[in-house]
């Protein structure tokens, strides 16, 4: 069989990126570099080094730099990634999280796995494990005060909303429940110092809780962050009968951007570096990344209800030693930010912002009311 170098195939296999590819999956940091002559795909280094881990489903070559046989360059010409996609999520759920180039490795490798070398998304009786509305195991839960962790039993179940924990493996009563309602999960392996480390948090006494988990299997924690999502989409289902915008809305803003910064809670007070926690629309900041209660809260509105974010900090503002700052307007009081870096800035103004463009449901104006009544 002819070889074609490296050099002559990249011109001919980026043709067939065009012709077959649309583009690639959100996953790929990168353009095309790379390409799986087993699947018929095209991917970037990063993804790359995914594939390799599953050579028995996936070979993967460089565009630019191997050799290619006639017979492989004619099988990515004819396949590429718009016909694995038709091929290979044929019946993702609605609930089950997509990740993109920016999510941690744990959960990009995972997806991948489930694509390919699982067909979970081909055959839906291997989504049970995250889609069956019940589930109970054990969970390596961090100590709230000591900060070991240990064992717990997990119980996940729909039919009594709520994802419950066990202090002892024969306990007969929860040490905590959890409402699906107020529920959220997202992964955190740095914060958490474990590559398979998950926040959850919900509300406890009309304060927000932190737990952190980590399994040391990546596939079974993932499923555990599935079936959150499944149990939290089903309820929203029941609660919001027909209101696809308003459902999606609320199930988008269910997960967390954290990102150190510094706060400025009174006029009177200086700049404090806090660590910062945005959970729909609940601001919260913690004097540890890893505190299980936040230090305070602050509700974020939308824009109909006189809630405002501006780049900057008045011109009156001393104290603070960043340069980059953030005003968010409330119909009470001001709350002023400062960001390291103008990125970070323009980062935590367009998640705000998003926030502020997003109408209020009603039950977040009995949230909204429970803030400004709050002790």
């Amino acid at each position: 069989m002819t070889k074609i170098s490296g050099r002559f195939i990249s011109t001919f296999v980026y043709l067939s990126v065009i012709m077959n590819s649309t583009q690639t999956h959100a996953l790929c940091l990168t353009g095309p570099e790379w390409a799986s002559f087993t699947l018929g795909i095209f991917m970037c280094q990063s993804c790359s080094g995914i594939h390799r881990n599953i050579p028995q489903i996936s070979r993967v070559k460089s565009i630019f730099l191997d050799p290619w046989e006639n017979s492989e360059v004619e099988f990515m010409a004819s396949t590429g990634n718009s016909a694995a996609k038709a091929k290979y999520e044929q019946k993702v759920p609605a609930f089950y999280y997509c990740p993109t180039h920016t999510d941690c490795q744990l959960l990009r490798e995972q997806w991948i796995r489930a694509r390919y070398e699982r067909s979970e998304f081909i055959h839906v009786e291997r989504q049970e494990p995250y889609s069956a509305g019940y589930r109970e195991g054990f969970l390596w839960k961090r100590g709230r005060d000591n900060g070991q962790f240990l064992s717990r039993k997990f119980i996940l179940s729909e039919r009594e909303g709520a994802l419950k924990y066990f202090n002892k493996h024969d306990a007969r009563e929860p040490k905590a429940l959890m409402k699906i309602q107020t529920i959220n999960a997202t992964f955190q392996p740095t914060k958490i110092g474990n590559p398979h480390g998950l926040q959850i948090t919900y509300l406890k006494d009309n304060s927000t809780r932190n737990i952190f988990v980590y399994h040391e299997d990546g596939k079974e924690m993932v499923d555990w962050f599935n079936a959150i999502r499944a149990a939290r989409f089903h309820y929203l289902q029941v609660a919001f009968p027909g209101a696809h915008d308003a459902l999606w809305s609320l199930f988008q803003g269910f997960y967390c951007v954290i990102v150190p910064v510094l706060c400025l809670s009174q006029h009177t007070e200086g700049f404090k570096k806090r660590w910062f926690t945005l959970d729909d629309r609940r601001l919260m900041y913690f004097k540890d990344p890893l505190d299980a209660y936040a230090r305070g809260e602050v509700f974020i509105g939308s824009k109909e209800s006189g809630y405002t974010v501006l780049p900057g900090l008045p011109s009156s503002t001393q104290g603070y030693h960043w340069q980059f700052g953030i005003t968010i307007v409330t119909p009470d009081r001001k709350f002023l930010f400062a960001c390291e870096t103008e990125d970070e800035q323009k980062e935590w103004i367009a998640v705000f912002q998003g926030v502020v463009n997003r109408p209020m449901l009603p039950q977040e104006y009995a949230v909204e009311a429970h803030f400004k009544h709050k002790p």
